[in-house]
């Protein structure tokens, strides 16, 4: 029996921290004959390609009902979330400072000029204040359970925005109100419409095959599912997708996993400090490990976790559906 991730691996995976204790699983169901559309399967409503205006604006509400306001159109901007890096990326703009390395991907920035942006001391669990407004920022972008402490320290000094996406209807929501307060309104809808037209292409191509993502450090792991993991909730659109949310307290292990016929498996390495051997390598030494039907046939894809566990932009997700699809016709 796999021990489930402990309380500190489940806190770090729900933020995206690379810094994780166990490997969390998040999977599409079972292989076979492909299933109808519609809400009994988890997929859904086909999703809309219409993109509407967007309007500029000096004050601005967040999907999740925060809102915040600026003097001016903001141009400095820390990023100490990937989604800030994201949405800044889509809107042709690159932040003044990050935590992030998800700029480092090829299809954002890419590592030569990655590094030309500062990154700002203490991690992301504990970003540094005085680092943050040595780059004088007119905005700054955290998350809102991780970074909301920072806010007092912030305040008069610049904005902070705090922001907490739970699916990918709420990233797209957090990118057109950036849009519209950083008066990027065309390069919004643009992106809005590049992200759209992916997922409907998509699931113009569900499949019936079961998928799995699985992320950790070692055989400690549990499964990242819709609600609490904003890929994981694109999944019931392209593939079947049994797998739902036991909260704090529970996981699946490789047992259930194994009883699930996992056709296509997902993984995302995910450490402490320097990566020690890729994911699905430590899972190997687990005999179910071998008889899952992914393993057996060579379905197992290694994947970015910058992109796939931090991104949760358009950007970001759109780059898992590409791959994921891919992977699953």
């Amino acid at each position: 029996m796999t021990r489930p991730p402990t309380r500190t691996a489940r806190r770090l995976r729900a933020v995206a921290v690379p810094a994780l204790l166990g490997v969390l699983l998040a999977g599409c169901g079972a292989g076979g004959k492909p299933e109808s559309d519609g809400e009994n399967t988890g997929a859904g409503p086909r999703t809309e390609v219409t993109v509407e205006p967007i309007e500029p604006a000096r004050r601005v509400t967040g999907p999740d009902g925060v809102t915040v306001a600026t003097d001016a159109e903001p141009r400095r901007v820390v990023c100490l979330v990937a989604l800030c890096d994201d949405m800044l990326t889509e809107l042709g703009m690159v932040p003044v400072a990050t935590n992030s390395a998800l700029l480092a991907h090829p299809d954002f920035l890419g590592p030569k000029k990655a590094k030309e942006v500062p990154v700002i001391p203490g991690g992301f669990l504990a970003p540094e204040t005085e680092a943050i407004l040595s780059h004088e920022p007119d905005l700054v972008i955290g998350l809102g359970d991780t970074h909301g402490k920072l806010a007092p320290a912030l305040e008069g000094a610049t904005v902070f925005w705090p922001v907490q996406p739970e699916n990918w209807q709420d990233s797209v929501g957090y990118l057109r109100a950036l849009a519209a307060l950083t008066g990027r309104t065309e390069q919004g809808e643009a992106a809005e419409k590049r992200f759209r037209a992916t997922l409907a292409k998509a699931e113009e191509r569900r499949s019936g095959k079961t998928a799995l993502i699985v992320y950790g450090s070692d055989e400690n792991f549990g499964v990242a599912t819709p609600g609490t993991d904003v890929a994981a909730g694109l999944f019931p659109k392209i593939s079947h997708y049994p797998w739902k949310s036991r909260g704090v307290e529970g996981s699946y292990s490789l047992e259930e996993i194994l009883a699930r016929d996992v056709d296509v498996i997902f993984a995302e390495t995910l450490s402490f400090g320097e990566s020690d051997g890729k994911l699905s390598e430590k899972l190997a030494d687990n005999p179910l490990w071998s008889r899952i039907p992914a393993v057996e046939n060579g379905a197992v894809h290694e994947v970015d976790s910058e992109v796939w566990a931090k991104g949760r932009g358009t950007r970001s997700l759109g780059i898992v559906l590409d791959e994921a699809t891919a992977a699953l016709r």
